[in-house]
């Protein structure tokens, strides 16, 4: 059994899909070659790509964020594993006291605020997944 990537996954979906590689780029915004060095693991996509290829392909997001981003699963999975620490609300709590993190990492108030928004979604289980998410959207704004 081969291992899966991100590209294996993209050209699998795709071809579910019976799209050509140009379709798809079409579909995305992009050009097909960089489809197709996207399936050969020739390039990362950024985080709004992630999210359209996500949305045009049907693809559970996390699931082609931690492909493309293998690095950043300790972000996401809770090292501890317990159950207090996996509720939502704890997560929150723990990252609003933490104010030497906050003051590190020169969170402004109107970041708090999205922040706020993003635990309402109740996937967030650790203070540092907070993190994680303030840097990718800090990231995507640079980009554009």
């Amino acid at each position: 059994m081969k291992k899966k990537t991100l590209g294996s996954v993209l050209k699998d979906r795709r071809e579910f899909l019976r799209l050509t590689q140009r379709e798809l780029a079409a579909k995305l915004g992009v050009k097909a070659s960089h489809v197709a060095y996207l399936e050969n693991g020739r390039r990362r996509p950024s985080l709004s790509l992630l999210h359209r290829l996500s949305t045009v392909m049907g693809l559970d997001s996390e699931t082609i964020f931690l492909l493309a981003h293998p690095e950043a699963k300790e972000l996401i999975t809770p090292r501890d594993g317990g159950l207090a620490a996996k509720r939502p609300e704890n997560a929150w709590r723990n990252f609003l006291k933490d104010r030497s993190l906050i003051a590190r990492h020169e969170i402004k108030p109107s970041e708090m605020r999205v922040l706020k928004q993003v635990n309402l979604l109740g996937r967030v289980t650790s203070p540092r997944q907070f993190l994680f998410i303030l840097n990718s959207i800090r990231q995507a704004v640079e980009e554009e």
